[in-house]
This record gives C-alpha cells, sequence and structure tokens, in this order.
C-alpha cells in the first residue's frame, strides 16, 4: 500500500471520527432535555448495545482466526437458517 493510500484511509478514519463526534453530540444535547428517568433508561440501552456490539465483534474475530487456521468445517446453509430462526424466535 503506498502512502497516498495509507493517507486516504487515515483521512477517511478522521472524517468519520469527526461525523460521530458530532452525532453524538447532537444525541447528548436532545437527551439533556429528557427527564432523568427517561435519561437513565437511555443510558442503559446504549451501554447494552454497545456491550452487544463487543461480544459480536469478539466473536467474529474468533471465527475469523479460526477460519484463518484451517478449523472451518462443512456448512450446512438450512441448519444455518433454523438455527438462526430459533435464537431470532427466543428473542422476539
Amino acid at each position: 500500500m503506498s502512502n497516498t493510500e495509507h493517507g486516504g484511509d487515515k483521512a477517511r478514519s478522521l472524517s468519520y471520527a469527526s461525523t460521530m463526534v458530532k452525532t453524538l453530540e447532537l444525541a447528548l444535547a436532545k437527551a439533556a432535555g429528557l427527564s432523568d428517568a427517561a435519561q437513565e433508561q437511555l443510558r442503559r440501552e446504549i451501554l447494552e448495545r454497545i456491550d452487544a456490539l463487543a461480544e459480536l465483534r469478539a466473536e467474529i474475530e474468533l471465527g475469523v482466526r479460526e477460519l484463518d487456521a484451517g478449523m472451518a468445517g462443512e456448512l450446512d446453509i438450512e441448519d444455518v437458517i433454523r438455527q438462526a430462526r430459533r435464537e431470532h424466535a427466543d428473542k422476539a
């Protein structure tokens, strides 16, 4: 990768971070107008979502490492669909 390409990635990352900060500032400003109870509920929901995303990222990284190590087995797509439907039904 050239320095120019790497610089482009860095610029995109900085642009994304700037946009994210602005979005979070807007969300915080709007949340400040909510009742204390609503703010507390929102705080819990946001933290739960962040924790869930962190768990998902860890599971994906583990899966990628297992694939890279050649640990992948044959996949039965019908079984995957059945399992996903069961898991989704449990959460609904």
